[in-house]
């Protein structure tokens, strides 16, 4: 990677922990004879994370959309310690003796945040020995974590990073099967491992497909599921063992230990966010049917061409619906989108999340939220710039469940930032700076402030983010 003294630095530091240890299991053997749980004592495969050097840096005169809805004009945003320090209007105080940035004209958001992307599980050059997404040997996969594809050297991520100010990202199995099996987020930074790139503290997530997909994909090897129904059956049967997998795993005799019944077990338990690719609104209201019967929560289902039908439905059981500008018709179940999808569920009060599942939407995701807010103001709906960027922000990272963290500009978050030429809802606006835990990782007028892969050294084109 170029940063290579950064990197090294960072490499050295002390290094953060990964994901928190599991909440103590609700059944128990007898006091008397302790039993030895199956669920393993400490998470496998810990962040490593360690942010860049960051010196204290305030940004004034600058339009501030916060991610929450919020906006401030002529605003200050000071960061120090890889944490935001404060957020305000002209009168803000900033320490003497820091790096100021004149931000008159522009503007400046929390980092954009993906919640649905591919990148290093199906990564560019895109060519079979990297096609690494869909474990498509079985429609039930939860046993396999899609961070074990991830191949950090993806040239994607310094492109969205570069073109689409993303800072964090949550990377996805594909939706062959029902149970895709754990996502991952990461913070989108140069790394030479994953586990150097996963953002600290954040859950698991776990992906699971209904619709066409996974009854094409084994319908068509003549196997369960074929139909709808046969997907219902088989995700009931999975839940039914996993939930008895769950019961037992505190006995005198635990189980042997289950990868895949391990994950399951922690939806079971809240701690793994389930993410649902799913289109029709008739199969997302039998999707919540069937998590009540198992007692799980669907974070948010991805792609839901037809949630504005049921946005009713999802604001009352609070589930966000991670969606497309306007995506439609290349399959059956896409036919019913409309383009006033996701202003119709910001009308209804529900959660709104604009996502790429593509290499290259990745690096607009400002635009696609511009497009979604023009065709619900042309509606009829007032929806403000602020709202909409909250799509991008704080929505994706509640569903993620990293909204504490980050998301939104807020004293003691991260400081995931990004700084534009303009208005990031305008198709001309692009990042003028992005910094990550305080660390500025992208500047558009500094060529050596461009993080690029070691795949791409020496290659035609290194680099270029046109």
């Amino acid at each position: 990677m170029k940063f290579r003294a950064l990197l090294a630095l960072a490499a050295g530091g002390s290094l953060l922990a990964g994901c928190a240890a599991s909440a103590a299991d609700t059944n128990s053997a007898s006091a008397a004879t302790p039993a030895k749980s199956s669920k393993p004592e400490a998470p496998a495969f810990p962040s490593t994370y360690a942010a860049y050097p960051s010196v204290p840096t305030a940004i004034t005169g600058v339009t501030i959309f916060d991610g929450e809805g919020g906006q401030i004009d002529n605003g200050t945003v000071f960061m120090a310690g890889g944490k935001i320090t404060s957020v305000g209007g002209p009168g803000t105080a900033i320490p003497a003796d820091v790096t100021i940035i004149d931000g008159t004209g522009k503007y400046v958001t929390p980092g954009i945040i993906d919640i649905h992307s591919h990148l290093g599980d199906y990564p560019t050059p895109s060519v079979d020995a990297h096609s690494d997404g869909n474990e498509a040997t079985s429609p039930v996969t939860p046993e396999v974590w899609a961070e074990h594809s991830v191949w950090p050297h993806d040239p994607g991520f310094s492109r969205a990073m570069a073109n689409g100010g993303i800072t964090a990202l949550q990377i996805l199995p594909g939706s062959a099967n029902l149970f895709g099996g754990r996502s991952v987020t990461l913070k989108n930074v140069p790394a030479r491992t994953v586990q150097a790139m996963k953002f600290p503290g954040a859950p698991y997530g776990m992906k699971m497909a209904c619709g066409e997909n996974p009854k094409r994909v084994y319908g068509g090897r003549n196997r369960m599921p074929s139909t709808r129904m046969g997907s219902l059956a088989l995700n009931r049967q999975t839940w039914i063992d996993a939930q008895e997998y769950r019961s037992k795993r505190n006995d005198a005799k635990p189980p042997k230990r289950d990868l895949g019944k391990e994950t399951l077990a922690g939806v079971l338990d809240g701690e793994i966010l389930v993410h649902n690719h799913c289109y029709r609104a008739d199969e997302m209201a039998q999707i919540i049917d069937m998590s009540k019967e198992f007692g799980y929560k669907v974070t948010a289902f991805h792609h839901a061409v037809e949630s504005y039908k049921i946005a009713d439905m999802l604001a009352k059981e609070g589930i966000c619906s991670a969606v497309w500008a306007d995506w439609w018709g290349f399959k059956m179940e896409a036919y019913d989108a409309i383009p006033e999808n996701a202003a119709l569920l910001q009308k209804a009060g529900a959660c709104v999340i604009i996502h790429s599942d593509d290499e290259n939407q990745i690096q607009r995701l400002n635009q696609e939220a511009a497009k979604a807010l023009a065709d619900g103001r042309a509606m009829g709906m007032a929806i403000t710039d602020a709202q909409a960027i909250q799509w991008i922000t704080y929505n994706p990272a509640k569903a993620m469940g990293i909204e504490k963290m980050t998301g939104s500009l807020k004293s003691g978050k991260m400081a995931d930032i990004v700084l534009w030429n303009g208005n990031p809802l305008s198709v001309y606006s692009r990042p003028d700076k992005v910094w990550i835990d305080g660390a500025l990782m992208f500047d558009s007028s500094d060529a050596k402030r461009r993080p690029v892969s070691d795949f791409e050294l020496g290659q035609p084109g290194e680099g270029d983010v046109k």
